[in-house]
């Protein structure tokens, strides 16, 4: 049935197949063995949320630089928050709960967000002191600058990423150690 007002409603761009398949992309590097295997990142909830959300940021990041992409990011970050919630449910948590659970979440996303934001712009050591703050849990330094690495070595190979393909969901994230990466 057609709503009487749904001609001012702005229609999606971004097929749904197309956020989940970026989304999942983002999810199944986060689930990446090596990062918890050999990059120190603990593999409980809080660690792969962490990287998750670190993922998700670098995704993010590269697509503020596109003009077309601000309803995918929306979605993108939507999809993310279903997710969370549907964890939580799954995971046990009472209806009345998830909702404070759920501001956690975005309050952790948005911190991290703008900490991760900040150390990238300032370089030296500032990702790696943020990625093991946030991520490593002030412990491991040394797999911090690793991560840091990482996440920069991301950065530049998305920024290298043409804007068709980032839309399309045509893209890879590197891989998590390769032999160019240098703290």
């Amino acid at each position: 049935m057609l709503w009487p007002f749904n001609h001012f409603r702005k229609p999606l761009v971004t097929p749904r197949g197309t956020i989940e398949a970026i989304y999942g992309m983002i999810v199944t590097q986060a689930r990446e063995p090596i990062f918890y295997r050999d990059l120190g990142v603990p593999d409980t909830v809080n660690g792969r949320f962490d990287l998750l959300l670190l993922h998700l940021w670098l995704l993010l990041r590269r697509l503020r630089t596109v003009q077309s992409a601000t309803e995918l990011s929306q979605a993108l970050f939507d999809r993310f928050c279903e997710d969370m919630d549907d964890n939580l449910r799954e995971m046990g948590i009472g209806d009345q709960t998830v909702p404070k659970r759920m501001r956690a979440f975005g309050e952790a996303f948005y911190g991290r967000v703008q900490a991760y934001d900040q150390a990238i712009e300032a370089g030296g050591e500032a990702l790696a002191a943020a990625i093991c703050k946030n991520i490593l849990n002030g412990t491991g330094l040394d797999q911090a600058r690793l991560l840091a690495a990482y996440a920069r070595a991301s950065e530049a190979d998305l920024g290298r990423t043409g804007e068709a393909a980032l839309l399309a969901a045509s893209f890879t994230f590197p891989p998590a150690l390769r032999e160019d990466l240098t703290p």
